[in-house]
């Protein structure tokens, strides 16, 4: 607890050593509706083990058990939490309170969509089930909010309304809330969320995440918003670099009052008419912010584990230290365990895996050696 995993070597000794302990106590069934076409699959009967209970240190900051979530020792971490990606997050939870040197002191916002096959209480029930220290709050993202600016992508998956719910944690998250971690399902961290958190958003910067300006930038936005002089000269006073925003660190205070929702919504608006880029909700936050991000350490998001967007393809970790996996991009780890065909670094992944329906091909089956 409270460890950090600064390289690959650490990192797979961990995948080894502690798959053996991720398990837990009883096994929590789910049973969703199942009718024929249902289209829910394996994930008819949810089944996931109870997760380990970790527990605050003496150095850590006081809080009741029953504190409000406006309580200033929080750390604040939201997620989007729906029936597809719902083996992503718990996964990713588990692994975020594995590293917590305070996980006490971590309160999570769960953002569902209105129209999930899992409804709200379902999800709730899941999650107190196996998490029954967590604290968190469901709320309810409602999908015409965003429905009529959403463009068609490169992947289906982008289009799914959840995916632009970050731009609205200003509005559906308590106003006591000023600061928040946004993180994707499809991540694990391996480091104390505390570090990230702790990250100074300096010279009234909204958000802080890892940038990557050595990235093609222009391919972000098609030839039709470059070759319009009014549309590239967003960018004229800026150094824009590539940011991914599905680890940020935002100050919803400043958010609000910048307004930045409406920037980014007249942005989606502009593409409806124009069609200036390819991806989802990604560009539009790139227009607003890309050139005035706070950089944070890219061991923070080593981003592409799941491939490009269209193949899929395994792609390594970058050199370097870690303390977040995101496996962004079309693979997801789960799947290609589930299918028999995982990339290397899925092992890692299926150490934090609490889904307990799994087929054999899920259940870890390479030695440490098979990483290097």
């Amino acid at each position: 607890m409270g460890f950090r995993r600064h390289s690959v070597e650490l990192l797979l000794v961990l995948w080894v050593v502690l798959w053996p302990f991720c398990i837990g106590i009883r096994s929590i069934e789910t049973r969703l509706p199942v009718g024929e076409g249902d289209g829910f699959g394996v994930y008819g009967a949810l089944q996931f083990v109870e997760a380990a209970q970790y527990r605050n240190g003496k150095e850590c900051p006081a809080n009741k058990q029953f504190a409000s979530l406006c309580d200033p020792s929080f750390v604040h971490i939201a997620m989007t939490l729906d029936l597809e990606y719902l083996r992503g997050s718990i996964a990713a939870l588990n692994s975020i309170n594995h590293h917590a040197s305070c996980p006490d002191n971590i309160f999570f916002h769960f953002i569902a969509a209105e129209f999930d096959p899992a409804n709200p209480r379902l999800l709730n029930q899941i999650v107190r089930s196996t998490f029954p220290s967590l604290k968190f709050k469901i709320y309810i993202f409602r999908e015409d909010k965003v429905i009529n600016l959403i463009s068609s992508s490169i992947r289906e998956a982008l289009e799914n309304p959840l995916n632009f719910a970050r731009i609205y944690l200003g509005d559906i998250l308590d106003s006591c809330v000023d600061r928040v971690i946004y993180l994707d399902s499809d991540i694990l961290v391996v480091d104390d969320i505390r570090v990230l958190w702790n990250t100074k958003l300096t010279n009234s910067r909204v958000i802080g995440a890892p940038e990557y300006c050595h990235a093609n930038f222009t391919n972000y936005f098609t030839p039709a918003f470059w070759s319009d002089p009014v549309l590239a000269r967003v960018f004229k006073s800026r150094n824009p670099c590539y940011f991914n925003t599905g680890v940020m660190v935002m100050d919803l205070e400043r958010w609000r009052e910048g307004n930045y929702k409406k920037m980014i919504e007249n942005w989606m608006e502009v593409q409806k008419k124009r069609r200036i880029y390819e991806l989802g909700s990604l560009p539009p936050f790139l227009l607003v912010f890309a050139g005035n991000v706070k950089p944070i350490h890219h061991r923070w998001n080593q981003h592409g584990l799941g491939g490009d967007n269209v193949k899929g393809s395994c792609r390594p970790l970058h050199a370097g230290p870690v303390s977040l996996l995101h496996w962004s991009g079309k693979g997801k780890p789960w799947s290609r365990l589930d299918s028999g065909k995982p990339c290397p670094i899925d092992g890692v992944w299926s150490s934090f895996d609490l889904f307990n329906g799994r087929s054999p091909a899920a259940a870890p089956s390479m030695g440490y050696s098979s990483f290097l």
